[in-house]
Parts: C-alpha cells; structure tokens; sequence
C-alpha cells in the first residue's frame, strides 16, 4: 500500500503538510488558509472523508491559522495534541472542536488509532519558545516520515527519533548573519538564533552530517520552514552541502535533499 508525503506550505508565514496511505490522510499543522488545505487536499486526490486527524505541533498562529476551519470543512477529523498545546490553541483560536473530536496525548507515547488504517504516530520534544512544542513522526510498513521544524538546537531525543527516518522534514530556516543585519528589532533577532528559536543552515547541515555518519541509510531530507526574510532555497543548498563536503559526502545518491516553500506546494514524495 502506498505511504507519501506532501507539503502544502513550510515557512515562517505557514505550515501545513499531509502524510497519507491509500485509505486514510493525517494533516500537520494548519497555518495556512482552508481554502489552500482544501485545494491542497484536492489536488493529491485526497477525499475529505479521508482525512482522520490533524497534528498540531504548537500554538503559534503560523501553525494554527485554520484549526477552525478545517473542523468544519472536513467532518471525520480530530485534532491531536499534547494537553499543554491544546489549552493555547483554545485561548488563541475557540476551534469550535467539540470534546468527542479532540485527542490529547502525552508527548512520547505512540497514537495509533483503528481509524489511522495502520499509520502509528509518536510525538517528540523539541526546542522552541511555545508551551510543550513537539515534532512528529508517522510509520507504516516499515518506512518512516519524521517532521522537525520550530526548534533553535538539535537535542539527542530529537536526533534519537529521526536516526531511522526514510524522509525528513528538516528545518533550515536562517543564515545567522543575514538574521544579524535584517530589519527585524534586536529580541526577535536574539529569539531566532537562540536554542529555542529556528534552527540556522548550518546547524541543519550539521544534523544532516551526522546522520550520514552513523546512520546511512537511503533517505529523502526537505529542508523546511526557510525564512522568507532571512534565507533563500539556493543559499539553505549551499550551505548544507559545505557542511558535507567538508567530510567527503554528497548529495544525489542515497542521499537526496530537496527544499519545501511556503508558497508553492510540493510534489508527492512516495516512500
């Protein structure tokens, strides 16, 4: 049975991806309009009656925009999400969810629903400046999809989780020199570079690095959430292949990196 992966939208501006097999669709994040989820989920030929859960990873609006929305658009979802998460997305967004359609989790345990049609979640921990922000990872049959965006440092648990992941959503969202000399004010400045902020090329580079060093395996990295002030898809490549070269690995073979835009949606990745 065929397991994909696709990106409706990764940046700063909004968040929003599908992860689906042949009989049923998740969603992560909404932080982009319904209209665009919907158009999204129509052009990969996914049913609305298809998709059973969106997977909120935090309660920035970048992530949250459309909870609402998509609770009524598309009628068999529920939310999921760790207790500390969903309290800010109540006082943020009133999703209008009633109880029987929200599921809390504790962050770490595994979710896997019947209505899932075989597709087990985990969520992880990550760092980033929200209440209890988490990334995701989805397995069926034996391949694994892991997303890891809004988090200023790689941690072991999060480097644990993705060690074995077939495709990788990484986030690649700075050059810290242009975040240095941007107009933003000097705290967002400070909050972007910080542990808990985004994490920088270079430090996707080095992530990706370490994988190929002690976990070579075929694998699909999308380097995501690249800042629409602060970084561009060519400079993110140049960046992360410096990094690599600098220990004699390369792009292209088993291991393949592509970059999703927050404005374009991207093709269909088939693990």
């Amino acid at each position: 049975m065929a397991f994909s992966f696709c990106s409706f939208s990764s940046g700063s501006s909004g968040n929003c991806y599908l992860i689906k097999n042949d009989r049923t669709a998740l969603l992560v994040d909404a932080g982009i309009s319904g209209k665009r989820i919907i158009e999204g989920l129509e052009k990969t030929d996914t049913a609305r009656e298809q998709v059973r859960g969106l997977f909120i990873t935090h309660e920035h609006e970048d992530h949250i925009k459309s909870v609402r929305v998509l609770g009524k658009k598309l009628p068999e979802m529920s939310a999921y999400a760790n207790e500390a998460t969903w309290e800010q997305v109540e006082a943020a967004k009133s999703p209008g969810l009633g109880p029987e359609r929200v599921e809390l989790f504790s962050t770490g345990e595994d979710i896997e629903p019947e209505a899932f049609e075989g597709i087990s979640v985990k969520a992880f921990h990550i760092s980033h400046d929200a209440a209890e922000p988490v990334g995701y990872s989805f397995s069926f049959e034996g391949k694994k999809v892991s997303i890891v965006t809004d988090t200023g440092c790689i941690t072991e648990e999060i480097f644990e989780e993705i060690a074995d992941a077939d495709l990788l959503v990484l986030e690649a969202n700075h050059e810290p020199e242009i975040v240095q000399y941007c107009r933003y004010p000097y705290p967002v400045k400070q909050r972007i570079v910080s542990d808990t902020g985004h994490l920088s090329n270079e430090c996707a580079g080095h992530c990706i690095r370490r994988l190929a060093q002690e976990h070579p395996k075929k694998r699909q990295i999308l380097l995501g959430h690249l800042s629409h002030e602060n970084n561009m898809p060519d400079l993110a490549r140049m960046t992360i292949s410096d990094v690599l070269e600098e220990e004699d690995i390369y792009t292209g073979g088993d291991l393949k990196i592509d970059v999703i835009l927050r404005d374009t949606m991207s093709r269909i990745y088939e693990l």
